[in-house]
């Protein structure tokens, strides 16, 4: 998974576009940036960064934010979990 992978798979899952901002800051938005040191994920709100997280290599950030929405599209019952 990476950048231009991402939205797809998160429209998959159910997760509306307004979410996610990839590669700029948005408020009310989880944002993923890339710059030269790295990966940064994070919620912001009104101008500050929340849940923020750096990562080195591009697929682990993607991976990370797919899975923070996966598991709240959990939490409110739009994505189920198979039982065995």
């Amino acid at each position: 998974m990476n950048v231009e992978t991402l939205p797809e798979w998160l429209t998959k899952i159910g997760v509306p576009g307004d979410v996610v901002s990839l590669g700029e800051e948005a408020d009310q938005r989880w944002c993923l940036l890339t710059d030269e040191s790295g990966h940064e994920v994070f919620w912001q709100e009104q101008g500050n960064r929340y849940d923020w997280a750096r990562f080195d290599d591009e697929s682990v950030a993607c991976h990370y934010l797919f899975g923070r929405l996966a598991w709240a599209q959990v939490a409110r019952g739009t994505l189920s979990v198979p039982t065995a």
